[in-house]
Protein backbone atom coordinates (compact mmCIF):
# COMPACT_ATOMS: atom_id res chain seq x y z
CA UNK A 1 0.00 0.00 0.00
CA UNK A 2 1.44 3.28 -0.96
CA UNK A 3 0.68 6.97 0.75
CA UNK A 4 -1.44 8.19 -1.72
CA UNK A 5 -4.09 4.83 -1.39
CA UNK A 6 -3.94 5.25 2.73
CA UNK A 7 -4.24 9.37 2.59
CA UNK A 8 -7.35 8.51 0.04
CA UNK A 9 -9.01 5.90 2.30
CA UNK A 10 -8.73 7.98 5.63
CA UNK A 11 -9.78 11.13 4.35
CA UNK A 12 -13.36 9.49 3.17
CA UNK A 13 -16.15 10.06 5.79
CA UNK A 14 -17.65 5.96 5.28
CA UNK A 15 -14.10 4.49 6.02
CA UNK A 16 -13.58 6.83 9.70
CA UNK A 17 -17.52 5.74 10.70
CA UNK A 18 -17.02 1.83 9.85
CA UNK A 19 -13.54 2.59 12.08
CA UNK A 20 -15.24 4.12 14.58
CA UNK A 21 -17.82 0.47 14.30
CA UNK A 22 -14.79 -1.35 14.45
CA UNK A 23 -13.19 0.59 17.33
CA UNK A 24 -16.56 0.24 19.76
CA UNK A 25 -16.62 -3.16 18.72
CA UNK A 26 -13.22 -3.90 20.16
CA UNK A 27 -13.54 -1.93 23.34
CA UNK A 28 -16.71 -3.45 24.38
CA UNK A 29 -15.61 -6.65 24.01
CA UNK A 30 -12.28 -6.10 26.45
CA UNK A 31 -14.99 -4.39 28.63
CA UNK A 32 -17.68 -6.48 28.47
CA UNK A 33 -20.60 -3.76 28.44
CA UNK A 34 -21.99 -1.54 25.32
CA UNK A 35 -24.00 1.07 25.16
CA UNK A 36 -27.95 0.99 23.70
CA UNK A 37 -30.60 3.16 23.40
CA UNK A 38 -32.08 1.92 26.51
CA UNK A 39 -28.93 2.14 28.48
CA UNK A 40 -26.25 -0.73 28.69
CA UNK A 41 -25.89 -4.34 27.86
CA UNK A 42 -23.49 -6.49 30.03
CA UNK A 43 -21.73 -9.96 28.80
CA UNK A 44 -22.38 -11.58 32.18
CA UNK A 45 -25.89 -10.32 32.31
CA UNK A 46 -27.53 -10.56 28.83
CA UNK A 47 -24.92 -12.64 26.47
CA UNK A 48 -28.12 -13.18 23.34
CA UNK A 49 -28.42 -9.46 23.40
CA UNK A 50 -24.55 -8.23 23.97
CA UNK A 51 -23.36 -10.85 21.16
CA UNK A 52 -26.03 -9.92 18.94
CA UNK A 53 -25.12 -6.19 19.02
CA UNK A 54 -21.10 -7.41 19.19
CA UNK A 55 -21.84 -8.66 15.70
CA UNK A 56 -23.94 -5.77 14.19
CA UNK A 57 -21.36 -3.42 14.90
CA UNK A 58 -18.69 -5.92 13.76
CA UNK A 59 -20.34 -5.93 10.36
CA UNK A 60 -21.20 -2.27 10.03
CA UNK A 61 -17.73 -1.82 10.62
CA UNK A 62 -16.75 -4.10 8.02
CA UNK A 63 -19.18 -3.17 5.50
CA UNK A 64 -18.36 0.66 5.84
CA UNK A 65 -14.83 0.06 5.55
CA UNK A 66 -15.10 -1.36 2.64
CA UNK A 67 -16.74 0.67 0.43
CA UNK A 68 -15.34 2.25 -2.82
Amino acid sequence: MNIDRIADWTTKPDHLFGLFFLIVTGISMCVGKTRTRGGSVSRAQEPKTFWFLMAMYFLAGIFFCYQK
